[in-house]
């Protein structure tokens, strides 16, 4: 029989009661089932990509990391003070389950919602996607620039 790889968890990091709880259940779990009871295989779960927004230039410029993804499988939307991207990125390839030895991908559909702090102009957006990044260009509605206000 091969030997068993334990698969890297990042919640092995948690503060000691969480994770001499999540332990007990481990073992409770691997008792009945007989098993390790996580799957090995990988996760097919919501996932976010990583996101940065910024101002360059007067316009808000959004990046997402999506790499792995084609462009046809991201969608971009924006409502009146909202930007969605949307997508999901699929497995390349089927791996039994018992053929892991370490799986720290995640895999699946995911949509991701940012509020905007100002008005953009919508006829004016402009989104491209290169090396897994996308970015999306967002001019600023006309007169929405910060009003200053004087103290008295």
């Amino acid at each position: 029989m091969p030997q068993e790889v334990e698969l890297w968890r990042p919640w092995r990091a948690m503060p000691t009661p969480w994770r001499e709880m999540e332990e007990r259940m481990d073992r409770l779990f691997e008792e009945v089932f007989g098993r390790p009871w996580r799957r090995l295989a990988p996760v097919e779960a919501a996932w976010l990509p990583a996101v940065e927004l910024f101002e360059r230039d007067g316009k808000l410029v959004l990046r997402a990391e999506l790499p792995g993804m084609k462009r046809e499988d991201i969608t971009v939307e924006v409502t009146d003070d909202t930007l969605t991207i949307a997508g999901e990125r699929k497995a390349e390839q089927e791996i039994k389950e018992q053929d892991y030895y370490r799986c720290e991908r995640s895999y699946g559909a995911f949509r991701r919602q940012i509020a905007l702090p100002v008005g953009v102009d919508k006829s004016q957006i402009k989104a491209s996607y290169k090396d897994g990044v996308l970015e999306v260009t967002l001019p600023k509605a006309k007169g929405q620039e910060p009003t200053k206000i004087t103290i008295q």
